[in-house]
């Protein structure tokens, strides 16, 4: 990086604490902080909810699977997520707008005391801020492995400088700002995903090498099979579950996407186009990654340096430069998004049942707590970053694929399926059966049965079983002990209708039932 490259990325980092500083001013309520009070745009929303799923990791982790074995990184992620994404557009884009719009909640774990007990509530939501708090230090170490190539910086003041920078607009502006920004993001994503598509085309036209030439390369052999490696026909489906789950809401920050906005059917279309940037854009920023092994060499074995040096070796400065804000703004918007998700699950769900004094919280101090949690959460994630690549997390990409994906689905499965009437008989012994025994899965499969194979458990089945343990128990349990009380299927018929029949009536206040549940809870 020469000078030019250096004016680029602080222009980038003064601009986002610019759009900080001036969402600060729509910015009134707790409501306003964590879902935007209902005013986002549905286009603005898809914007969001497409950008906020992306991270450093492509370029990393994603870009090392790109360069090892090709267009299996598009057909075993993105497409997966855009085709998740779809479904989920009718399936629980309305729905989860309906938690705010009738329900008058602020996190999407708020409605689970109602619908379930308070005991479920606080284990999702425990459990979801711990994973989110390693899901986003995997996010920091990833921008950090990259800007220590470019800048020779350590891996610990990459990621000091990237979570600063985070917290300070995000931390002000709330989702307004994460939107906001995860626009320009969107913008500048584009400019440098296309610099660096052309810069790839010019450069093996000076090698001789076509368009379609290249995959006949040896250097490319196998790389246009579409399923290879640790990454078959069962990964592929089990992440099509998991992503249906986590990028409609499983992992909390895509939900709030669809609660900022006004209606149902905004919500509905802002998942749309949310699939649509999915299916289409990832295309443009794989193809340097698999054509790769053409123009690099990497110097890691899983090969997750090879983007970058790419990036270096062909690109002028300035555009260098641009690339670079590329991915800082990539890791920015899912990490900022994530810090106002759990925020809001921590100062709506959590605090009130640890604190009397959480509970009286008025509009200032609501507000007040939101930006200290997030802060904090920033800062348990920056913590944690700093240990990637150990011993006990291992490298980026076994993060976020092994400890995420095979967590996220025994937390969001009585998230997500308690919205959806086919599973209104699945009560909180469904969900904290499925919760806790999908965890156990997930640690025997990884650890102790692991250890007893020779090379170990398979990835697929890594990611794959906890999931299916959770989905089956929850529905199994919720058809043998149906739990189905009149006040829980009143929650879930607001959840699934417009109108305002007599059986939304009955649904106990959210505002209000903190306090009361906790009280039940105590008596039962």
């Amino acid at each position: 990086m020469n000078s030019l490259d250096w004016a680029v990325l602080i222009g980038y980092f003064g601009v986002m604490v610019a759009i900080g500083v001036w969402s600060h001013k729509r910015v009134d309520n707790v409501s306003d902080f964590f879902t935007a009070g209902g005013k986002m745009p549905w286009w603005l929303s898809g914007i969001s909810h497409h950008m906020s799923g992306y991270s450093a990791v492509m370029f990393t982790g994603y870009a090392g699977i790109a360069y090892t074995y090709g267009v299996t990184s598009f057909v075993t992620w993105s497409f997966p997520i855009a085709l998740g994404i779809a479904i989920g557009s009718k399936l629980f884009a309305p729905r989860i707008n309906r938690l705010r719009s009738r329900l008058h909640v602020a996190s999407p774990l708020e409605y689970l005391k109602n619908r379930y007990d308070l005991k479920t509530q606080q284990a999702l939501a425990w459990s979801g801020m711990l994973l989110k708090i390693v899901d986003v230090g995997a996010k920091w170490a990833a921008i950090a492995t990259l800007l220590s190539v470019f800048t020779g910086v350590s891996l610990n003041q990459g990621i000091l400088i990237t979570g600063c920078i985070t917290a300070v607009y995000c931390t002000i502006g709330g989702l307004w700002a994460d939107a906001l920004t995860e626009l320009g993001q969107f913008v500048i994503q584009l400019l440098a995903g296309v610099a660096m598509f052309v810069a790839v085309i010019m450069e093996l036209n000076d090698k001789g090498i076509g368009f379609l030439d290249a995959w006949d390369r040896p250097e490319l052999q196998g790389h246009g099979e579409p399923l290879v490696g640790p990454y078959g026909t069962v990964f592929l489906l089990a992440f099509l579950f998991i992503k249906l789950f986590e990028y409609n809401g499983g992992m909390l920050n895509q939900a709030q996407r669809y609660m900022a906005t006004a209606t149902p059917r905004e919500a509905e279309r802002s998942a749309r186009l949310s699939a649509v940037l999915w299916l289409v854009w990832p295309v443009v920023l794989f193809f340097p990654m698999w054509m790769s092994p053409l123009l690099v060499e990497s110097q890691k074995p899983d090969g997750s340096d090879s983007y970058g040096l790419m990036t270096e070796q062909l690109l002028p400065h300035g555009l260098l430069g641009l690339v670079i804000v590329g991915f800082f703004s990539h890791t920015m918007a899912m990490c900022s998004s994530d810090a106002n998700a759990i925020a809001a699950v921590f100062t709506r769900d959590v605090a009130p049942v640890l604190s009397k004094q959480a509970r009286a919280w008025g509009e200032r101090s609501g507000l007040i707590a939101a930006r200290v949690t997030t802060v904090v959460f920033l800062a348990l994630s920056m913590a944690v970053a700093t240990q990637v690549n150990s011993p006990t997390f291992k490298d980026i990409i076994t993060v976020v694929i092994k400890w995420v994906a095979g967590l996220m689905g025994p937390i969001a499965i009585p998230m997500m399926l308690g919205l959806l009437r086919p599973f209104r008989r699945s009560g909180p012994t469904a969900a904290l059966t499925s919760w806790s025994m999908g965890l156990l899965a997930f640690w025997l499969v990884n650890y102790p049965i692991s250890w007893q194979i020779e090379g170990g458990v398979p990835l697929q089945y890594q990611v794959s079983i906890p999931l299916a343990v959770s989905l089956i128990l929850y529905i199994l349990i919720g058809f043998l002990k149906p739990e189905d009380t009149p006040e829980r299927l009143a929650v879930v018929e607001r959840i699934n209708t417009d109108d305002d029949g007599t059986a939304a009536a009955a649904v106990p206040a959210p505002a209000s039932g903190v306090e009361d549940t906790v009280g039940t809870q105590a008596k039962d």
